[in-house]
């Protein structure tokens, strides 16, 4: 039998209309949050329940990494595994994402040599996984001297371009992919590999003719589409292919800028790398959102940090991912603030804005009444007020508490 129960804090930041509650208190009944309000009004209401009193802490929605390689590509670059060890380093990085206050990932299959499983086998891994994870089934072309191709449907062996745009591989792609990530890859990739090892990341892998032959089927399907894109003339062909979400956008002008807000495209900004050219800084993020696209950053888990910009301070070269959520935003987001933007706003683009890539916003991203009861308590308002996971105290996830430092 699911507990109801209440918690209150000094604070709840809603990401919602609401906007921010001071004195606040959430009901919690079968996971969902069935009411919310001042403390004093809903403890009024509901006399019979159970009150977890937090005191001076404050209640934000989780966080929402939507755009990660946890399960497939990850493990490999952050561990020394083999096919033996996978699955234990794929927990591994999904508990540290968790005790980081990320609840919801939007995670690539790309087709890897490193792992036998299937984007089937991905899906009942994910099952067993205490958090939520939704798929994006992808092609991939990493920019070695010699293109190598996969995509999530074919497998662990490469495959030749003229595979990538066949119908049979599109209409795989379309019927296994659950949301908008990186479906198609515009460009080759870097991958997570240095410029010596990848001398053709960044070249156009596609006619424009191809692209708007992908994004047709996607859509006469019903389903949105996206793509892995960087700099002017690829960014414009995914524009005039009207794709439905853009990842990275690194190198985007000022006239795309406006032809995506007049398109309805969203973007998720990837501030960490994951692109040939330098990724989104604070100041790239914040004209797009103040042109009115709806932008999430997300970590491109696992990525060794882009050097010698601003926006990143870590001391060391190692692959940072989703436990890092907080960190990788944290100059955007404070950017957002200076700007005027309250924290609801600020924070949307690692809640709300991700649930809306996501295609599950009427479930998460918020707290408000009828949604899930996916939410942190912490020690002040996360990225606004800190950046530290250890601020983080508590970690729930349909109502119940996962991670506790308490």
């Amino acid at each position: 039998m699911s507990r109801e129960y209440i918690v209150k804090s000094k604070k709840i930041v809603t990401i919602s209309e609401d906007k921010t509650i001071v004195n606040g208190a959430m009901v919690i009944s079968e996971g969902k949050i069935i009411d919310i309000g001042k403390s004093d009004d809903i403890i009024s209401k509901y006399k019979e329940l159970e009150v977890e009193d937090f005191g001076y802490l404050v209640i934000t929605p989780s966080f929402i990494d939507c755009h990660t390689h946890l399960l497939e590509y990850a493990p490999s670059t952050v561990y020394p595994v083999t096919r033996e060890t996978y699955k234990i380093a794929q927990k591994s990085l999904v508990l540290q994402a968790l005790m980081s206050g990320v609840t919801t990932f939007g995670e690539q299959i790309c087709g890897s040599p490193m792992t036998l499983e299937s984007v089937k086998d991905f899906k009942e891994i994910a099952k067993d996984l205490p958090v939520n994870i939704i798929f994006s089934c992808n092609s991939i072309t990493i920019g070695f001297k010699d293109l190598v191709n996969f995509t999530s449907v074919t497998g662990n062996n490469s495959v030749d371009k003229d595979k990538l745009i066949e119908d049979e591989t599109i209409m795989d792609l379309v019927e296994n992919s659950d949301y908008p990530g990186e479906n198609i890859f515009i460009n080759a990739t870097p991958a997570n590999l240095t410029e010596d090892i990848v001398p053709r990341a960044g070249e156009v892998i596609y006619t424009q003719e191809e692209l708007d032959k992908i994004v047709s089927i996607f859509h006469d399907k019903g389903k949105r589409v996206g793509c892995h894109v960087a700099g002017k003339d690829a960014i414009e062909m995914a524009i005039k292919a009207k794709f439905d979400v853009i990842h990275h956008g690194h190198g985007i002008t000022d006239d795309e800028i406006k032809e995506i807000s007049n398109s309805n495209i969203a973007i998720v900004a990837t501030p960490l790398g994951g692109t040939h050219l330098k990724p989104n800084s604070p100041e790239d993020i914040l004209k797009l959102i103040e042109n009115n696209i709806l932008v999430a950053i997300a970590t491109d888990a696992y990525l060794p940090p882009y050097e010698g910009v601003s926006w990143l301070s870590f001391n060391d070269k190692k692959p940072k991912g989703s436990p890092e959520l907080m960190e990788i935003s944290k100059k955007a987001i404070e950017a957002l603030i200076d700007k005027g933007y309250d924290e609801n706003e600020a924070l949307s683009l690692i809640t709300l804005n991700a649930a809306k890539i996501l295609g599950v916003e009427d479930k998460i991203g918020s707290l408000e009444i009828g949604k899930d009861a996916d939410f942190i308590i912490s020690n002040g308002v996360p990225v606004v007020e800190f950046s530290d996971s250890l601020n983080i105290k508590r970690v729930y996830i349909k109502g119940k508490c996962l991670i506790s430092r308490m």
